[in-house]
């Protein structure tokens, strides 16, 4: 048997030496093979030559099983690679123009799942991959959000939160643990995604978003996730969205329902202060601290809006724009209703494509 695999390696490595085609080796070592496998079974048992050839067929089919099984290994990462390095057209949604760039063997084997979907393909990772998204908060919704945008790949998330990881935050904000209480919230996030996703860039921003800062910080990404508790960061967010022509993904959360939607004027549809012309008297749309929530509920609509994301950035599908989906997670039931544009909206009257 060890002649016979020094006759093979003298085909693969001596044949490359002097020039011969990898199809042709591979071709002289399949012959190689089917020579011994049919010494193997016509020869009588003991016979010299068999002997001298590995003395069993049993042998060498498990030897030629495992040849093709890494053969099919390395022909799918192969197509993998082509598909993935196939040439990309930018993206007609966000107006992101792709960088060249190869995938390594990592993120081809991570991405497997998305290159092998019809509507993504390498063209679509590649375009997550060139992306710039920007997540406001990390608490209830931008934890899940945050977590499977790293994981699919986006190549820089930015994360804005001035808050730090309080005990009563992990019933529901999975991107933090018990030993980050008392660490910014955009710092923890940070240390999770990159932990999840070592191939992604987190920008965090322990701060407050505001006026003096929104437009400049808008303007370096592709499309704003907007997962605030707060009406006053909801209409901050989606008056400087609707100005810089960013898609605006905003949801929303109370005890037992949440809300989500995509808010891009200029691309059809309304703006956030179209369906919520002013924030509502006090008490009447009470924060998760004073009604309360069910933990899995923000991941479950943070996941949505991660899925709305790449909808945006790849064109997959049709995002949630003009739209609004209500999830009612106490009976298990959802609902879509259609949204418009108000025409005498102050922010977004005359933007509408």
């Amino acid at each position: 048997m060890i002649l016979v695999l020094g006759l093979a390696g003298l085909i693969w490595w001596g044949g490359g030496l002097m020039g011969l085609e990898r199809k042709l080796r591979l071709a002289l070592l399949a012959v190689l093979f089917l020579a011994i496998l049919l010494l193997q079974l016509t020869l009588p048992e003991g016979a010299p030559l068999r002997v001298a050839t590995g003395g069993s067929a049993q042998s060498w089919l498990i030897l030629g099983g495992v040849a093709l099984l890494i053969g099919a290994y390395s022909w799918t990462v192969a197509r993998l690679r082509e598909r993935a390095d196939g040439q990309d057209e930018g993206d007609p949604q966000t107006g992101a123009n792709p960088k060249p760039g190869r995938f390594s063997e990592t993120e081809l084997n991570r991405y497997a799942r998305h290159i092998v979907l019809r509507e993504l393909g390498g063209p679509g990772q590649k375009k997550l991959k060139n992306a710039k998204v920007l997540v406001i908060g990390a608490g209830g919704l931008g934890a899940p959000a945050l977590q499977y945008l790293a994981a699919a790949g986006v190549g820089t998330i930015g994360v804005i939160d001035d808050d730090v990881v309080e005990n009563a935050n992990l019933q529901r904000q999975v991107i933090h643990r018990d030993e980050d209480i008392g660490v910014p919230k955009v710092f923890s996030a940070q240390r999770a995604m990159e932990a999840q996703n070592p191939f992604v860039t987190v920008r965090p921003y322990h701060r407050r978003l505001t006026d003096d800062i929104a437009a400049d910080l808008f303007a370096e990404y592709d499309i704003i996730l907007d997962g605030t508790d707060n009406f006053e960061s909801r209409y901050l967010s989606n008056r400087t969205a609707v100005a810089l022509g960013k898609p605006l993904i905003s949801g929303a959360l109370s005890q037992w329902e949440g809300q989500l939607s995509v808010f891009h004027p200029n691309q059809g549809g309304p703006c956030y202060q179209c369906i919520f012309p002013e924030a509502p008297a006090p008490g009447l749309a009470p924060s998760c601290s004073e009604a309360g929530v069910i933990g899995p509920l923000p991941g479950v609509v943070g996941a949505m809006m991660a899925v709305e994301t790449i909808k945006q950035i790849t064109g997959a599908g049709e995002v949630l724009r003009g739209s609004m989906l209500i999830y009612d997670a106490l009976y298990g039931e959802s609902r879509r209703i259609g949204l418009k544009q108000r025409q005498d909206c102050p922010i977004c009257a005359g933007e509408s494509g």
